[in-house]
C-alpha cells in the first residue's frame, strides 16, 4: 500500500490468484481476504438510501419528563448517497429486485428509479446496530 504525504492511500499493490476465488484454493491455502471493487470509470451512478432505526431508543416513549417520543427520533435514520458507484450489471435491475451489496446489507430497487437513474433502498443491514447504541448509552 502506498500513501501520500497526508496519509491517504493512493495505490494498492496486490496479486490476483483465480484459484482462490470464493475463498478456498484447491491446494488448501487459506485466503486472508478478498477485495471486491467497482471500477469508477465503468460504474453505474445510482442513488442509494441507507435507512437506519427511526428512534435512538428501543422504547421511543421512554423520555425525560416534559418531552415527547419525538425526542428519540434518530437524525441519522436516512442517509442518501448520490451518486453511488455500483456494478454496471445493475443498470436494468427490475423494480423491487433484491440484491446484497457486499459488506453493506441487502437492497431493493425503489419505484422512484428511472432509466439511467436507479434508486436502491437498504432493507436489512448485515449487523445489528442496537447493541452498539445500547453499549454507548451504558457508558454515559
Amino acid at each position: 500500500m502506498v500513501k501520500n504525504d497526508r496519509g491517504e492511500v493512493v495505490e494498492v499493490h496486490c496479486t490476483y490468484d483465480p484459484a482462490t476465488r470464493g475463498g478456498n484454493a484447491p491446494d488448501g491455502r487459506k485466503v486472508k481476504s478478498t477485495i471486491h471493487w467497482v471500477s469508477a470509470a465503468h460504474a453505474l451512478d445510482a442513488e442509494v438510501r441507507i435507512y437506519d432505526k427511526l428512534f435512538t431508543n428501543e422504547d421511543p416513549n421512554q423520555v425525560e419528563e416534559g418531552q415527547e417520543f419525538t425526542a428519540n427520533l434518530n437524525p441519522n435514520s436516512l442517509e442518501v448517497i448520490a451518486p453511488a458507484k455500483l456494478e454496471p450489471s445493475l443498470a436494468n435491475a427490475p423494480i423491487e429486485g433484491r440484491y446484497q451489496f457486499e459488506r453493506l446489507g441487502y437492497f431493493c430497487v425503489d419505484p422512484d428509479s428511472k432509466p439511467g437513474r436507479p434508486v436502491f433502498n437498504r432493507t436489512a443491514a448485515l449487523k445489528d446496530t442496537w447493541a452498539k447504541v445500547e453499549k454507548k448509552n451504558e457508558k454515559k
